[in-house]
């Protein structure tokens, strides 16, 4: 009965097992992490062992205290490589291609519903080609061209478009 007193009983408490390492790569992450804390002599019985095929086991370090905020530091370097692979935003229209739109429109007499009508296109698209919000589109850009009678893409833009003569 006086074995009862002496013996204690702790409830909770997980005992640590030591981890067999099964591949190659368990033994290479767990060698090159633990390199630091192992002594040349100790580095070179686990090298023996590996090499002979035996089992190898090892216990983790449990740490405590540590400042969990600095263990993981690559935080910066990760948003600065998403920094640099970041896409562009696409080109937006040329200001002169919404002012030489809108000139010859007001030319023609006509609204910006009756030129989208036209084109086959929203009221709202010919509003963003007029204020430079909008990404060219080429064949938009081609049917404007048409309705409007003046040149919206190349070198020479507000140009009047040559009207073929029919013979």
């Amino acid at each position: 009965m006086s074995d009862d007193w002496d013996s204690k009983t702790v409830i909770g408490y997980k005992r640590q097992v030591a981890k067999v390492a099964k591949k190659d790569s368990e033994i290479n992450g767990m060698l090159s992490t633990a390199l630091f804390i192992l002594t040349n002599s100790s580095i070179l019985t686990f090298l023996a062992a590996r090499r002979t095929g035996a089992v190898v086991a090892t216990d983790k370090k449990i740490s405590g205290g540590g400042n969990k905020a600095h263990q993981g530091t690559d935080h910066q370097r990760i948003a600065k490589l998403d920094r640099e692979n970041e896409v562009a935003p696409p080109a937006k229209i040329l200001p002169s291609v919404g002012r030489a739109m809108q000139t010859a429109r007001l030319e023609l007499k006509l609204s910006q519903k009756d030129v989208a009508q036209k084109v086959n296109e929203k009221p709202s698209v010919i509003q963003d080609y007029e204020s430079s919000k909008a990404i060219p589109n080429p064949q938009i850009l081609g049917k404007l061209e048409r309705v409007l009678g003046v040149k919206l893409r190349g070198s020479d833009i507000g140009k009047k478009l040559e009207t073929k003569k029919a013979s």
